[in-house]
């Protein structure tokens, strides 16, 4: 599995112009979980990982492991 701050990093680049509100609300997560996510101090539960590769239409591999599809 990638480190924290490279997941952080791709989901700050999928996050892109919206805010961490909108992604929030829209996942039925909290905006300091996801701050937490996007800089790498905590790494998502499996449901989460789902909720979030779904949301921005990626899969969990591509997103918190090393499978990656394109770049």
């Amino acid at each position: 599995m990638p480190s924290a701050d490279i997941i952080a990093q791709k989901l700050r680049k999928l996050r892109g112009t919206r805010t961490r509100e909108e992604v929030a609300a829209a996942l039925h997560i909290s905006v300091s979980a996801l701050a937490m996510y996007e800089n790498g101090s905590r790494i998502p539960r499996d449901e989460i990982k789902v909720a979030l590769a779904r949301y921005y239409g990626t899969t969990v591999g591509e997103l918190f492991f090393d499978q990656q599809g394109h770049e």
